[in-house]
């Protein structure tokens, strides 16, 4: 084998490899969700809803492979999404005091923030809120990646 080919193969090979990996990336947390609370679920935990928002595709920060989408209700003691994620690993849920859409701000305002808990389904989703925290001392409730450092998605629920 002359040395041109065995550098295309190990090229091609390197790719494949390298593809196999993200796409397992990608498809790992679709694979290993819990299922996702009904409808009717997210409909109970609305209705102690204090506030509303959305998360919306169009965010500064997100993109194709990072986004959210629907509506999100607070109360004060659960977060509910009826709306979907793009999947992904490690998401956490946070409580803002201000509205953020990019890393930037994400990171800027952490000190200040409260996780929430673990979003571990991709549609819909009853987060409950830990006692002793307040969702009446924030504004905004952030989506974000740990293991990635990705924002995901935000949605304002009141004025900060």
């Amino acid at each position: 084998m002359d040395v041109r080919k065995a550098v295309l193969l190990a090229f091609t090979h390197g790719l494949v490899a390298a593809g196999g990996f993200g796409a397992g990336i990608y498809a790992l947390p679709i694979l290993i969700a819990p299922p996702a609370p009904t409808a009717a679920q997210v409909a109970s935990a609305a209705t102690q809803a204090a506030w509303t928002g959305t998360f919306r595709r169009d965010l500064a920060d997100s993109d194709a492979l990072h986004w959210g989408e629907g509506t999100v209700t607070i109360s004060p003691n659960a977060i509910a999404l009826s709306g979907r994620l793009a999947p992904g690993p490690d998401y956490k849920l946070y409580l803002s005091p201000a509205f953020v859409e990019t890393e930037e701000a994400f990171h800027r305002l952490k000190p200040r923030m409260v996780r929430v808990g673990d979003v571990k389904t991709f549609e819909n989703f009853v987060v409950a809120i830990p006692s002793g925290v307040d969702p009446s001392q924030f504004s905004a409730v952030v989506v974000w990646c740990e293991r990635f450092g990705q924002f995901i998605t935000a949605a304002s629920y009141r004025p900060a």
